[in-house]
């Protein structure tokens, strides 16, 4: 124990409050839900009541009484880039932030710890997903949630499989119309809607349909539209691993086949968070089902046909992916701007002057890199590079079964080289040791 019975600090170690160290903006972000006031808590009340200043969203500060005599500022449009002038002009008063429901479920939460440096003090009211999955009787933990506020409805597809369940964010009272138009395009038309308006307040009302003939009129545009996934028996079906049908695809023959794709993608191995660059994008392809593996997945791909491009974005848009970014441009010119990638796939160009070089250089250790080809050209360059730093290459060879007359037989389809390579790091060995220009496999 130290001093007066206190509890000793471990040696080397102190504790800060954060609210109280001097540089720090006196923030505190109060969820409040549409029952206004009366639905706060006593802690939420008195921050409120003691505010010097109080920002959020024109519905959100006319649900306050007049009690609350602080300042009220209105978020302007577009919000985010207005945040850090508001927190510096406001420095060394007390700034109460109004937020809908839980301000860390896609709220501003997330956008003030990243402007303050560290997260502000947060007192949380329901989400509009708990009070949905409340209302629904469904288990928060088996529920989706896919936000479509600020959002292009396109991004929905990648979560449609039949059976599950979803809930959606609107953004505005169009938003179910949206909805159910998409369900209908990706073969989804028989699935259930709910529409649910003003969760948590007296006028809490739920509109009900089916995807394929909702006509109900615009209402509130405070809701949340529940979905219960049904797929049409002739619509595709697309899984949630790499190695989409081919006809999932619009394309020209620039594909990766689904298979090919399927080992492609394995060797990638992405994880959520990570950034993919996809050279010679063809129809999109490699890139479209990387950012499929999870919501945070990101990638560009570069394409230096323009048609082809534009085609990518289609192709991007209609599986669900419509974040990915297309780069019309021939690499390695068109690299130069790109965010810094977890891997690499190269699907085309790889004889360009500079490019698997530039593509190496960019990785960091650790990184992945991926190449597949067909042509004798690239796959001499491949081993030449596998030869000096070590890495997978493999063929991959598909056959598929036709008819032969009255029989059955294989039809090879090209074979694939493919090299798969994690770089080291500088102390690391780089790969086989046998000389450049010693064949693979060949004694020394």
């Amino acid at each position: 124990m130290g001093p007066a019975g206190s509890p000793r600090t471990p040696r080397g170690t102190h504790t800060v409050n954060p609210a109280r160290t001097p540089s720090r903006p006196d923030v505190t972000v109060v969820g409040i839900g549409a029952d206004g006031w009366g639905g706060l808590g006593s802690r939420g009340r008195e921050v409120l009541l003691a505010a010097d200043v109080v920002v959020g969203g024109a519905r959100q500060l006319a649900l306050l009484p007049e009690e609350c005599r602080g300042e009220r500022i209105a978020w302007p449009t577009p919000l985010k880039p207005a945040v850090p002038g508001i927190i510096e002009a406001h420095r060394g008063r007390r700034l109460a932030v109004l937020a809908s429901g839980d301000p860390m479920f896609y709220g501003i939460g997330r956008t003030l710890t990243d402007v303050l440096g560290a997260p502000p003090r947060v007192l949380p009211h329901p989400s509009s997903l708990s009070y949905a999955c409340a209302r629904l009787g469904w288990p928060v933990e088996e529920t989706e949630a896919v936000t479509l506020v600020g959002r292009p409805a396109a991004r929905l597809a990648a979560a449609l499989h039949d059976g599950r369940r979803i809930l959606v964010l609107s953004a505005d009272a169009r938003t179910p119309a949206d909805v159910a138009a998409l369900l209908r395009d990706r073969g989804f038309g028989p699935s259930r809607m709910r529409v649910l308006e003003q969760l948590g307040s007296p006028r809490e009302r739920v509109v009900e349909g089916s995807a394929e003939s909702w006509d109900a009129a615009p209402g509130d545009a405070l809701n949340v539209v529940a979905v219960e996934c049904r797929r049409a028996p002739d619509a595709l079906r697309l899984g949630a691993v790499p190695g989409l049908p081919d006809d999932a695809y619009e394309h020209d023959g620039q594909l990766t086949k689904r298979h090919v794709r399927a080992a492609t993608l394995g060797a990638l191995a992405p994880a959520p968070g990570e950034t993919l660059w996809d050279i010679g994008g063809g129809s999109g392809s490699i890139a479209v089902e990387w950012m499929r593996t999870h919501p945070s997945c990101r990638a560009v791909t570069v394409e230096r046909d323009p048609v082809r491009a534009e085609r990518i974005g289609r192709n991007a848009d209609r599986l669900g992916v419509p974040a990915l970014r297309v780069v019309a441009g021939a690499a390695p010119d068109a690299l130069a701007q790109l965010p810094a990638p977890d891997a690499v796939f190269i699907g085309g160009g790889l004889t360009a002057p500079g490019l698997l070089d530039a593509c190496w250089q960019a990785l960091a250790p650790g990184g992945r890199l991926v190449a597949n080809t067909v042509t004798l050209e690239s796959e001499a360059l491949l081993a030449t590079w596998y030869r000096r730093y070590g890495g997978e290459l493999v063929r991959l060879a598909v056959a598929h079964a036709v008819p032969v007359g009255g029989f059955t037989g294989w039809r090879q389809a090209m074979p694939v080289t493919q090299w798969a390579v994690v770089k080291p790091g500088p102390s690391a060995p780089s790969g086989p040791s046998a000389p450049l220009d010693t064949p693979s496999g060949a004694a020394t």
